[in-house]
């Protein structure tokens, strides 16, 4: 679907996305100028589009903290969507040679910041270049983590062993000392179900990280990263669009469960719909925390008890109001009787003489003549 608008290069000049030609502004606005007339642009663009599966794309390092919570509760979400998702990991490092880390003879000017004599390269995460985390290992974990995702996520996209990797690598291996260590990745690889020497085939095969030679999974990545326009990280792509705001499961499953055709998404989009806390929900296999519905149930408030409440809420204001009602009643009726009783006099009523009060109404309607 594409949307076409003409619109006044005036109006407009200022606010041009850069992807626009910027010899062609140039010349319309040198044209406008000479001329002294309107130049008018004509822009399209493209909208994604919902089916019945959704494309997502997760851009991190292993060493950005910002998404470690949320990939390692994913491990329990992904498998919910079955053939309904295709969740891509990628893996974020640094052009070396646009860097000018890789010298024209060949040598790594970057120190342990990268591999590959200076092509592949991350950023030191304990900015010590002697201790510590180092960016080349920042890149050899990357490269794992692909390998991984090429064995056991691609063709399903969803990726299990993927997911159990990283949930078993944060929990014993994300340290300064323990990050690089071959023998707790060894530790991971068996907790995970994963099998180290077809991993360890795959880094080998693609060109490694040692040596002045290039590795074609590290550049099949940093292409995907100009493709897809990455700024800032940790970033996820919902069917082409950058997902804002917090990287949090909650977030993630709405933007996901958005992109599905009406009528066609999973599940648990609908189980865990009104849930407040969908990593939770996820786990409970679609029952909301603290309720005893499985549904979309306002985060654990059931209809019935909400039904309830309201009817309390509801019989208590009209009891209130019922009360503030007759009280009024009687308060008014006693103010009334007190107006009366002072400028009314009360039948059979005697005055000071003795006489009854209205005896006066009697004398004045028959007078007695003398």
């Amino acid at each position: 679907l594409q949307y076409w608008q003409t619109m006044d290069l005036v109006a407009i000049f200022p606010s041009l996305p850069c992807s626009c030609s910027s010899t062609m502004l140039m010349l319309s606005k040198k044209e406008m100028i000479d001329f002294n007339q309107n130049v008018q642009l004509q822009m399209g663009w493209t909208l994604p589009q919902a089916d019945g599966r959704v494309e997502c794309e997760m851009w991190t390092t292993p060493s950005e903290p910002v998404s470690k919570g949320f990939q390692k509760s994913w491990k329990y979400v992904v498998p919910k969507f079955e053939d309904h998702i295709n969740f891509t990991p990628r893996q974020y490092f640094y052009d070396g040679v646009a860097a000018n880390c890789l010298s024209s003879k060949g040598v790594n000017v970057c120190s342990t910041l990268c591999t590959n004599n200076g092509r592949y390269c991350a950023v030191d995460p304990d900015d010590d270049l002697n201790e510590g985390i180092s960016g080349a290992d920042v890149v050899n974990e990357s490269l794992r983590r692909i390998c991984i995702w090429e064995r056991y996520g691609k063709d399903d996209g969803i990726g299990a062993e993927y997911w159990a990797y990283i949930n078993e690598f944060l929990d014993i291996c994300d340290t300064p000392e323990s990050f690089a260590s071959l023998d707790c990745i060894k530790d991971v690889f068996k907790r995970a179900k994963v099998d180290i020497s077809l991993i360890d085939s795959c880094m080998s095969d693609s060109g490694g990280t040692i040596g002045n030679k290039d590795n074609t999974l590290l550049d099949i990545e940093l292409k995907a990263q100009v493709e897809s326009n990455v700024i800032f990280l940790p970033t996820i792509f919902v069917n082409g669009v950058a997902l804002r705001g917090s990287m949090s499961t909650n977030n993630v499953m709405n933007a996901i469960c958005a992109g599905f055709l009406a009528g066609t998404a999973p599940e648990i989009c609908d189980k865990c719909s009104g849930c407040l806390d969908k990593a939770e929900c996820v786990k409970n296999d679609g029952a909301c925390s603290g309720s005893s519905s499985s549904g979309g149930n306002g985060g654990g408030i059931s209809k019935r008890n909400f039904g309830f409440t309201l009817l309390t809420m509801c019989s208590m204001f009209g009891v209130i109001a019922y009360t503030h009602w007759k009280k009024t009643k009687e308060d008014m009726r006693d103010e009334v009787r007190g107006i009366l009783s002072e400028y009314m006099p009360l039948e059979g009523g005697d005055n000071e003489n003795g006489q009854s009060i209205m005896n006066f109404a009697k004398v004045a309607s028959h007078p007695t003549s003398n």
